[in-house]
C-alpha cells in the first residue's frame, strides 16, 4: 500500500503566496479607502460652500423681492399719473422695474440650483460613505485573516472565539435591520395606508349624506373625517421623523429637538413634556448631531412605550467644553440588572455615545421612573465649521 507524502516545501510556497496577495488586496481596498475618504472630505467642504451661498442666495432673494414690491408701486404711480413725469422718469421707472424682475427671476433659478446641487451632494456623500464603511470593513476582515495565517497555532483558537463573537454581533445587526424593515412597513401599513383607505371610504359617505340627510349631518362626518386625516398626518410625520429629522440640516440640533417634542406632546393624549435648554448652542456635523437627536428620540420614545410616562423632562445644558442631557420621567421605570444589555435600544444608544466619546449612565427602578443622563465633551472636530 503507498504511503501518502506531503511536499512541506510546495504547501510553504503556496500558503506565503497566498498570504502575499491577501496582504496586496488589503493595501488595495486601503487606497480605494483613502482615496472615497479624500472625495468625501473635499465634498464635504464643497457641501459647506453650497450651503453658504444657498444662505447669501435667500438673503438676497428676499431683498430684491422687497425692491421689486417697491419699484412696481413706483411704476403704478407713474402709470396713473403719467403727465405728473418727464418722459425720462417714466422710462427710468419702467427699466428699473424690469431690471429688478430679472435680478429676481436669476436669484430664484440660481436658488433652485444650489438646492438641486446640494441635495446631490447628499446623496454622493451618502453613496462614499457607504463605500468607505464597506472597504474600511473589508480591510478588516482580510486584516483578521491575514492574522489567523500568521499566528501560532496556539492562538487559533481565541481568534476563531473573536470571529465567532463578531459573526454573532454581526447577525444580530441584520435581524435589527431586518426588524425595523419589517416595523417600517407595518407601522405604513397599519397607520397612514388603513386611514387613507378610510379616508376615500367616509368620503364618500360624507356625500351620500349630503344629498339624503342634509348638510348638518354631513358636517358632523366631516368633522370626524378631519379627525381621520389629522391622525394620518401625525403617522406619516413620526414614520418620517423615525428615518431621518429632515429639519436638522436646516435649522439644527435644538430647533428640530423643539419641533419633534412639541409633536409628541400634541398627538399623545395626556403627555406633557417639558424642555429646557440653556447656555450657548452649537452646531455639530452632520453624524453627530444625528447622532444627538436619536439619543433623545430613543430615550424619549422607551419614556412613552416602555414606561408609559405622561410627564417627562428634557434638559440641555452647554458648558464651554462638556453638553449634558438629561431625559427624566415619572413612569413605571425598570429592574436595570434585568434588562441590562439585552435591549437593541439600550445598546444602540451607549454604541452612539462612544461614537461622540461621551458618556451614558441610566438610573431606574419600579415605580419611581427613569433617568438618562449623557455626557458629551464638545471636541474641535465634532463641531461644525
Amino acid at each position: 500500500m503507498k504511503e501518502n507524502t506531503v511536499d512541506i516545501q510546495t504547501l510553504e510556497t503556496i500558503f506565503n503566496s497566498m498570504v502575499r496577495v491577501m496582504d496586496q488586496s488589503k493595501n488595495d481596498i486601503f487606497i480605494i479607502s483613502e482615496q472615497s475618504r479624500k472625495n468625501f472630505e473635499d465634498m464635504q467642504k464643497e457641501l459647506a460652500e453650497v450651503k453658504v451661498d444657498i444662505s447669501r442666495v435667500i438673503t438676497e432673494g428676499d431683498y430684491l423681492e422687497s425692491m421689486t414690491r417697491h419699484s412696481r408701486l413706483r411704476l403704478a404711480d407713474v402709470s396713473k399719473n403719467f403727465t405728473n413725469y418727464s418722459e425720462a422718469q417714466v422710462r427710468e421707472a419702467y427699466e428699473v422695474a424690469n431690471d429688478l424682475l430679472v435680478k429676481l427671476s436669476i436669484n430664484q433659478m440660481e436658488e433652485k440650483q444650489l438646492r438641486i446641487r446640494r441635495d446631490e451632494l447628499d446623496r454622493r456623500l451618502n453613496a462614499l460613505l457607504e463605500t468607505i464603511e464597506r472597504a474600511n470593513h473589508l480591510v478588516g476582515q482580510v486584516t483578521t485573516v491575514i492574522n489567523y495565517l500568521n499566528m501560532d497555532l496556539k492562538d487559533v483558537g481565541e481568534a476563531l472565539e473573536t470571529a465567532r463573537h463578531k459573526q454573532e454581533f454581526g447577525i444580530r445587526i441584520i435581524q435589527a435591520q431586518e426588524d425595523e424593515r419589517k416595523r417600517i412597513s407595518r407601522d405604513i401599513h397599519d397607520g397612514p395606508a388603513q386611514m387613507l383607505a378610510n379616508v376615500m371610504i367616509r368620503s364618500g359617505l360624507i356625500e351620500k349624506t349630503f344629498v339624503e340627510k342634509g348638510p348638518e349631518l354631513a358636517l358632523l362626518e366631516l368633522t370626524d373625517l378631519k379627525e381621520m386625516v389629522r391622525g394620518a398626518l401625525y403617522e406619516v410625520r413620526r414614520i418620517i421623523y423615525d428615518l431621518r429629522p429632515m429639519a436638522l440640516d436646516d435649522l439644527g440640533l435644538i430647533p428640530t429637538l423643539r419641533k419633534y417634542l412639541s409633536t409628541v406632546e400634541e398627538y399623545e393624549s395626556g403627555v406633557e413634556i417639558h424642555f429646557q435648554n440653556t447656555g450657548r448652542e452649537l452646531r455639530f456635523k452632520t453624524d453627530f448631531e444625528v447622532s444627538i437627536f436619536r439619543l433623545v428620540q430613543e430615550s424619549v420614545s422607551n419614556a412613552l412605550k416602555h414606561g408609559k410616562s405622561k410627564d417627562i423632562w428634557v434638559k440641555i445644558e452647554w458648558l464651554r467644553d462638556i453638553m449634558n442631557i438629561i431625559i427624566k420621567d415619572s413612569g413605571q421605570g425598570f429592574d436595570q440588572n434585568e434588562v441590562k444589555d439585552k435591549s437593541f435600544g439600550l445598546i444602540g444608544m451607549r454604541e452612539r455615545i462612544e461614537l461622540l466619546k461621551g458618556e451614558m449612565s441610566i438610573t431606574s427602578t419600579i415605580g419611581n421612573g427613569t433617568i438618562i443622563y449623557f455626557r458629551i465633551p464638545l471636541r474641535e472636530e465634532i463641531i461644525a465649521d
